[in-house]
């Protein structure tokens, strides 16, 4: 952040003292180069100005806008501020939003490892039965691989429902 608003000063000194360089010395010539970031300078050559796809401003009304400078790294944010102590949420009702939260979730992992374990059984250890529709081989390698993609975000579900569980107090 700090080199952005070193190279903006540097940028409007280059824009400031550009003209007046440029009325004591016909040689100082600034330069715009295009790029993600444009580029003012006066420390090119004609030939890599040219190369780089660079034009001259020249007697051109030049702009400075300064930049504010960056709120300091340490600053408190909004989601870390303390609450008043007339918005503080009573220890009795934060348990049973907890104990409801655990209750919902350990519902969901019931589910999740019910529905992993179908698609195992069916998955047959990487060789499920084929089916009627499936006269044409590749129908049946896709839908193994569907099955098998199926099975492993069933396994990442049930690890984030875990991870959830974990981070609840017991």
């Amino acid at each position: 952040m700090m080199f952005g608003f070193r190279r903006t000063l540097f940028v409007a000194a280059v824009l400031v003292a550009g003209p007046l360089a440029a009325q004591t010395s016909a040689a100082a010539v600034v330069y715009r180069c295009p790029g993600p970031p444009v580029l003012y300078t006066d420390a090119l050559s004609p030939q890599e100005a040219q190369e780089r796809g660079c034009r001259t401003i020249e007697g051109a009304p030049v702009t400075v806008v300064q930049t504010r400078k960056p709120a300091p790294a340490s600053a408190p944010t909004l989601a870390a501020a303390p609450r008043p102590a007339d918005q503080r949420i009573d220890p009795a009702t934060q348990r049973a939003r907890d104990s409801d939260a655990r209750r919902i979730l350990a519902e969901e992992l019931r589910r999740e490892e019910i529905g992993l374990a179908a698609l195992q059984k069916d998955f047959n250890g990487g060789e499920p039965e084929r089916r009627g529709d499936e006269r044409n081989f590749q129908r049946y390698i896709d839908r193994v691989a569907e099955m098998k993609a199926g099975i492993a975000r069933k396994e990442a579900d049930i690890a984030a429902l875990k991870r959830e569980l974990a981070k609840l107090p017991p």
